[in-house]
């Protein structure tokens, strides 16, 4: 695999925002509620990872599902109101298996104005996968999240790692125009005629689980407030792009949602700031940044 450490160092792009924003936001909302590994639904093992860590072996483990039941719950409704209150739309990170249990949040995200995008068909690493097997299931959380939708995914993130080819298939899939399978800039960039958006895992509310850093609400806005303050400014003169990653079941809770909405109020009274789904993100940076037709 060719790794590149340079990036655009010493050739950073002018910022090429809509009506000449400075600052891209894109807020990332991880659907993963029904696809965690389970068996239950078949899967060879359980989901250990949650706010507790705690490992079931060879039985159904309901206190997890139970866990991630939370999110489409309660969480989803106040993450969306939050969103409806200050005019953000963002894009809804879904796994296939959970579009298959939750259509009706979905399309009530398509009705908001959201964009839904792929989280693979389980939430599950890619590595290790063999090419045949994250072919199908690259082609099968398209068909089944547009079916859902109604409206065709144009993007794709990983949970965590991928396979050395999982970039490769998605273009070769044709459907889709970006992926997030990246951690490595403030800053969008092109693989031929697809665009890579970066995600982070710094500013995201995962970082409420255990070992993570955050405990209460205001350790979350406080950290995403300062990365903003610094990539706004830095905006002023070069291209700049920030992802916040939120869980329905993370973020939605009573004592964490203040946090989204202390965030969402503080972008909201900057000038020059774009929100906006990963999809227009990334058409906006093909059209200024891709090879001519």
């Amino acid at each position: 695999m060719r790794r590149d450490l340079k990036g655009y160092f010493g050739a950073e792009p002018a910022p090429c925002w809509p009506d000449g924003a400075r600052l891209a936001v894109s807020f990332v909302v991880n659907v993963e509620e029904g696809a965690e590994l389970s068996i239950a639904d078949g899967d060879d093992r359980n989901e250990s990872r949650y706010e507790a860590i705690e490992e079931v072996r060879g039985v159904p483990d309901p206190c997890m599902e139970s866990h991630f039941g939370y999110g489409p719950r309660q969480g989803y409704k106040r993450i969306v109101d939050a969103f409806d209150a200050h005019g953000a739309r963002a894009t809804f990170s879904t796994c296939g298996r959970a579009a298959v249990r939750l259509p009706w949040l979905i399309k009530d995200a398509v009705r908001r104005g959201h964009e839904i995008s792929c989280h693979g068909w389980r939430w599950e690493s890619h590595a290790g996968m063999d090419t045949e097997t994250e072919r199908s299931v690259i082609a099968r959380t398209h068909a089944t999240i547009a079916d859902i939708a109604g409206v065709a995914p144009v993007g794709w993130h990983t949970r965590s790692a991928t396979s050395p080819q999982t970039r490769a298939l998605l273009i070769e899939h044709g459907r889709f125009e970006y992926d997030s399978n990246a951690y490595d800039d403030d800053i969008p960039y092109l693989e031929g005629a697809h665009v890579v958006l970066p995600y982070a895992f710094d500013t995201n509310d995962m970082r409420f689980s255990p070992g993570g850093g955050f405990v209460h609400a205001h350790d979350f806005s406080s950290y995403v407030i300062a990365g903003f303050e610094r990539l706004y400014a830095e905006g002023a003169s070069v291209a700049r792009m920030m992802s916040i990653g939120l869980h329905l079941r993370i973020i939605g809770r009573p004592a964490r949602i203040g946090a989204l909405e202390a965030v969402l109020a503080h972008i909201a009274a900057k000038p020059g700031v774009w929100i906006a789904p990963r999809r227009d993100i990334a058409r906006t940076w093909a059209r200024h940044h891709g090879a001519p037709s």
